[in-house]
């Protein structure tokens, strides 16, 4: 509990992106978000007003943050499963517990949990040799079983010369049957531990070498049908895991239906046009589903809202700063959110948010807007 303001304290381990825009909403609920972060040039950390060095594979220094925190919450998915597991164990309150968050650390054990709750999922198995790959059938879809994010740790495979090459890497696999999907989808699901649950409007991400660059809400001509099949979907997951905070189901609409991608416990790409988008944004929600608050209102405050990632682009050109004048002169009502990241080709370093009545012209603007800041031109 904070002795100033007689409200509770929430920590995040992990100081990016995530936890910079979850202070933000923070502030609205009366809080300063306590930030693990391994270095002080860490994206929450320059505006966070209580943050803590540290590294999450550090449990005593795991321990060390914990104190003095009603809820403790993520930004991504690598703390050490067994260190959540003795925190808990401690006393400490984490939101979503180990039971939870396993499922999003590991794909072998997520893809286990959802075929054991009947969750349509491609054909897949773990990787104990070449024959695994081939039984599925070519190409086939390779994935680290940890650690991956953002296209890496993820391998496209036609052949079985390309499958040998990667299992002498030693990496543990799983293999997955190349979907034919028509689009991806995320259908974005908050659960307090009282057990209610609230469900935003699901959406169409659009993605580029393995990275998020678009994100339509709502999914442009989705039938109704298959928009509330995984609405409901996700929160029988939210339910049957026992997930607490966020969860971002990522979806394959196909012929035949809808495909359980992956799974994240933590806010998430494809919900960031919530900000602005939203009545109540996905960075507040999960705040207000670990501290056991009533869920916010999730309905759209536009006809249509579409996110653009801003990428790091080559460098030289103008300055960011100049990138913004000329950005919003064009387009005053662009909302832009820059991170804070030294810029490299390729990284994630903001987002812009744009809404309207006309999902092709807000796509348009949205676009506009993000090319600019990537390249200034």
């Amino acid at each position: 509990m904070d002795t100033r303001t007689g409200l509770p304290v929430v920590g995040m381990v992990g100081g990016g992106q995530l936890a910079r825009m979850t202070h933000q909403a923070a502030i609205s609920l009366g809080q300063s978000l306590r930030v693990l972060s391994e270095s002080p040039d860490d994206s929450a950390a320059l505006v966070a007003a209580d943050v803590r060095i540290g590294t999450h594979t550090d449990l005593a220094a795991l321990r060390e943050f914990a104190k003095g925190c009603e809820a403790v919450t993520f930004d991504h998915e690598h703390v050490p499963t067994e260190h959540i597991e003795a925190l808990e164990a401690e006393g400490v309150k984490i939101f979503p517990g180990s039971g939870a968050l396993v499922f999003a650390q590991d794909k072998g054990m997520m893809r286990e949990r959802l075929a054991a709750l009947k969750a349509p999922v491609p054909r897949w198995r773990r990787v104990n040799d070449i024959s695994d790959m081939s039984e599925i059938g070519w190409p086939v879809v390779a994935k680290a079983t940890r650690g991956g994010y953002d296209g890496r740790g993820v391998w496209v495979l036609d052949d079985e010369k390309a499958a040998a090459e990667l299992i002498a890497t030693g990496t543990p696999l799983i293999v997955e049957e190349k979907v034919a999907l028509k689009r991806e989808l995320a259908a974005l699901v908050a659960r307090s531990p009282f057990g209610q649950v609230a469900a935003y409007p699901v959406v169409e991400t659009v993605q580029k070498d393995g990275i998020c660059v678009e994100v339509l809400a709502p999914a442009p001509g989705l039938p109704e049908d298959l928009a509330v099949q995984a609405q409901q979907l996700a929160i029988d997951l939210a339910n049957a895991l026992g997930v607490v905070g966020l969860l971002a189901v990522e979806l394959f609409e196909t012929d035949e239906g809808i495909v359980v991608n992956e799974l994240a416990m933590r806010p998430h790409n494809s919900g960031h046009w919530t900000i602005e988008g939203a009545r109540t944004s996905q960075f507040e929600q999960h705040l207000r589903a670990v501290l056991d608050y009533p869920m916010g209102e999730t309905s759209l405050t536009a006809p249509a809202v579409v996110m653009a990632n801003v990428l790091g682009g080559a460098p030289g050109g103008i300055s960011i700063d100049e990138r913004l004048h000329h950005l919003f002169a064009e387009d005053p009502g662009a909302r832009v959110h820059l991170y804070g990241k030294q810029v490299r080709p390729g990284r994630k370093i903001g987002h812009v948010t744009v809404l309207g009545d006309d999902m092709t012209s807000v796509r348009a603007r949205a676009a506009r807007a993000a090319r600019w800041l990537q390249e200034g031109a």
